[in-house]
């Protein structure tokens, strides 16, 4: 399972200390108490952003401390709150308490907020604390203390496309010539044990990422082969790309086994949009047409290793992208 992770410090802001003061002014007796209220410290936000991919800046930058509040003042002015330091981070963030090994929370959506490190209170100026029986307070509150914790961050990639097929349908050798990535390629089932994942260059770089997921097997949703494991990180992805080997004596019968153990799955899974891609047409003859579909359905025919349609098929991902965004910013 592909995860990155780091380890940050993260110190909230002090809260300001409330102020103890009289008001005194020309003609004006017994003006009474006036001490402002202390500034909250600054919080720690993290703040879910599509746009990254990675984790990797945190592993420069260690410490994150937010500023102080300010101490409050005379004639009622209250201290000002110190700022929020707001980190971005990817889609499929884990937060955990470095210590205790809590989970603070899951950050799955973009804009999505949590705060990991709270400002510390404020204290009360004396103004508070004037009652009618007692007009002339000198009590006072400090401020309290922000929170200081170390955290954890662990980065299940939300991967914008997920391949999806049985074994040797060919995932890997895709990723391999679309992107960068170098996952094992072998012919021989099961030779991918974990996602991979590879970032896509397209045009005016608007890249994307391209998970190449374990294969799926008839069962899957019931823990067979990679079961739960599969379709979990299948779970993560924005939009799904079938993948099917253009030899296969029966690809349409292939796909609604896919369907199905997605389905039985999640029903969540089957409503992500979605396109065939046979592979391997390479490998068709003369003699053989390239497999057709009923239904309506999207299918792009490629080779991988002829670099027949990638491009078309790239232009193809990053329409299902934008189809899957505007549906999450519609939620």
């Amino acid at each position: 399972m592909f995860i990155d992770y780091v380890k940050i410090h993260v110190i909230a802001g002090h809260g300001g200390s409330g102020c103890v003061s009289f008001h005194r002014e020309k003609f004006v007796p017994k003006g009474g108490p006036d001490g402002g209220d202390g500034g909250h410290g600054g919080s720690i936000i993290l703040e879910g952003n599509r746009n990254l991919h990675t984790l990797q800046d945190y592993s420069y930058h260690k410490l994150y401390k937010a500023k102080r509040g300010q101490h409050g003042k005379g004639d009622n002015k209250h201290g000002k709150k110190g700022e929020n330091i707001i980190l971005q981070v990817p889609l499929g963030t884990i937060v955990k308490d470095a210590e205790t090994g809590e989970i603070l929370g899951d950050i799955v959506n973009h804009g999505q907020r949590l705060v990991v490190a709270k400002g510390g209170r404020g204290g009360r100026g004396n103004a508070r604390f004037a009652t009618p029986t007692h007009r002339s307070p000198r009590e006072w509150e400090p401020g309290q203390p922000g929170e200081d914790r170390w955290i954890e961050l662990e980065l299940k990639l939300i991967a914008d496309i997920g391949l999806v097929g049985l074994p040797n349908a060919g995932k890997s050798t895709l990723l391999s010539r679309i992107s960068k990535a170098r996952p094992k390629i072998a012919d021989y089932p099961f030779t991918t044990l974990e996602p991979n994942l590879g970032i896509v260059a397209y045009h005016d770089f608007r890249n994307f990422v391209v998970a190449d997921i374990p294969g799926l097997i008839e069962g899957a949703h019931t823990g067979k082969g990679l079961g739960h494991q599969f379709l979990k990180h299948i779970e993560r992805t924005r939009a799904l790309a079938y993948l099917i080997d253009s030899t296969d004596p029966e690809p349409e019968k292939t796909f609604q086994t896919l369907y199905h153990e997605l389905k039985e799955y999640s029903e969540n899974l089957v409503q992500k949009p979605f396109i065939i891609v046979l592979t391997k047409i390479d490998l068709i003859n003369e003699e053989n047409e390239i497999p057709r579909f009923d239904h309506g359905l999207t299918v792009l025919p490629i080779s991988a290793v002829r670099g027949d349609h990638l491009n078309e098929l790239k232009e193809s991902f990053h329409k299902l992208i934008e189809k899957a965004v505007a549906q999450e910013d519609y939620e």
